[in-house]
């Protein structure tokens, strides 16, 4: 049976961006749809940023008990119970995704179960996760079809070879684990691991772990990650990777030397891939480029009509935040508003390992190649009394401002909570605040937040208390 629905603006995928962008055109007065194959959140709620975020809370809290605080606790063979970890991680990303499908209500958007096909600019056929077909047909699209892990020549997924999406939920913890890749997805699981008790392997193609990050900020994490335990392979690549039906059997070369290595599992972080394929994108006129939905500053899709696209599917960075905002400009776009264009430079970036990162702006390498003028100032955590008094004193606040105009150009933040304290700095990106600005601002005391504006104050060698 082929029902016809008409809708002003419908949205592929309800991640974080695509829900977001349906609620936003449906508050500017537009009919708006969403259509989700799977859960309400997208990957990014339900298989991705919340849940292992609550993974990792957990294994933080046991290993800080375990073996930071034992003294005054007395926990002697404490252990982990890995069971409850994993279905804390599936009941908050449960609540969230329930929470979704109340907001749709709420702001009377329609959530259609299905799977989407674009027949044709502003036509769609959705087949019906209970089986039925149903034709939609809307003013407006907005493509959030998201990304999915990515495979590259011999390095495929299998039994125990994983994504992330399996890494999130095991039910054995494996005694030697090897993560390929060390950026933010694989360094993340690798700490999750480590901290419950399996040894450790972690593999990195790129000179340094992190290799989004300064390698200053990443030298930070792997001292902490080798300090537990943790080896790191940094320049390594894995010429032969065989999952033996027990286990896997890596070959890794490292400074020229090959060395065959037996694991229990291994979890495969080598980035992500657009979400493309089987949804008719090639019926939009739309332009790729490398694989990428290509878009304009407001999100249209360049050469198609009528259409947007948003968030991991369009590249650029693959973040939550991001997709969300870019989301917004599309529905204020569609609805006839003149949003701001995203300044991607001012989009912060956060890794929850233990130390955290966080970084906005611009890297020194960035400032230099451009020419700009600059000046540093660091504060490390070690000088932090709230830091000393929590136990969590590694890492440092470093900040790059306008030798001339005391403009915040970036800053690269490694430590305990950064990843609260750099909406800070985007702010004040945003607000074209100067160092004037935060030097007149009275943080309060103690707090990690002080870290951060007496590195500022350190560019200009304001800072009292270092």
């Amino acid at each position: 049976m082929m029902e016809i629905n008409e809708f002003d603006y419908t949205v592929i995928g309800s991640g974080p961006g695509g829900y977001v962008s349906a609620i936003r055109a449906a508050q500017l007065g537009l009919k708006s749809a969403v259509i989700e194959k799977a859960e309400p959140g997208g990957i990014c709620l339900n298989w991705g940023c919340i849940p292992t975020k609550a993974l990792l809370h957990s294994a933080h809290l046991y290993r800080k008990v375990k073996n930071g605080h034992a003294e005054f606790i007395g926990t002697e063979n404490l252990q982990p119970n890995l069971t409850a970890i994993v279905k804390r991680s599936r009941e908050v990303a449960a609540r969230l995704s329930k929470g979704i499908e109340s907001l749709f209500k709420k702001y009377k958007v329609t959530l259609i179960k299905g799977t989407a096909f674009i027949e044709a600019p502003g036509k769609l056929r959705v087949d019906l996760s209970e089986g039925d077909k149903l034709e939609l047909r809307s003013r407006y699209l907005c493509i959030a079809t998201g990304a999915r892990a990515r495979e590259i020549g011999d390095l495929k997924f299998s039994k125990n070879v994983v994504s992330y999406r399996e890494a999130m939920t095991p039910t054995s913890l494996p005694e030697k684990l090897l993560v390929i890749g060390a950026g933010a997805i694989g360094s993340e699981f690798a700490d999750f691991y480590n901290a419950l008790g399996s040894q450790v392997t972690l593999i990195e193609v790129a000179d340094h772990i992190l290799p989004t990050e300064e390698k200053e900020v990443a030298a930070i994490v792997a001292k902490a990650f080798k300090a537990r335990g943790m080896v790191i392979h940094e320049k390594a690549k894995i010429l032969n990777l065989i999952d033996t039906g027990s286990g896997v059997t890596a070959t890794i070369e490292v400074a020229g030397d090959k060395q065959e290595e037996k694991f229990d599992r291994a979890i495969l972080a080598i980035g992500v891939v657009g979400n493309i394929e089987g949804i008719g994108f090639e019926n939009t006129g739309g332009v790729l480029e490398k694989g990428l939905i290509k878009i304009d500053e407001q999100c249209r899709v360049v050469g198609a009509k009528n259409i947007f696209a948003i968030g991991d599917v369009t590249g650029g960075k693959q973040l939550a935040h991001k997709a969300s905002h870019e989301g917004i400009i599309a529905a204020e776009a569609a609805a006839g508003k003149k949003p701001h264009p995203l300044d991607m430079n001012n989009v912060a970036g956060c890794i929850y390992t233990e130390p955290q990162v966080a970084s906005v702006g611009f890297k020194e390498a960035e400032l230099k190649e451009k020419k700009i003028p600059y000046e540093i100032g660091t504060f490390p955590f070690l000088a932090s009394g709230r830091a000393l008094a929590s136990g969590s004193d590694e890492g440092f606040c470093k900040v790059y401002l306008h030798k001339e105009t005391g403009e915040i150009l970036g800053a690269h933040l490694v430590g305990p909570e950064v990843t609260e304290l750099i909406s800070n700095i985007a702010l004040g990106r945003t607000g074209e605040l100067t160092f004037h600005e935060f030097a007149d601002t009275v943080a309060p005391h103690p707090s990690l937040g002080e870290a951060l504006f007496e590195a500022i104050l350190a560019a200009r060698g304001k800072s009292c208390n270092f």
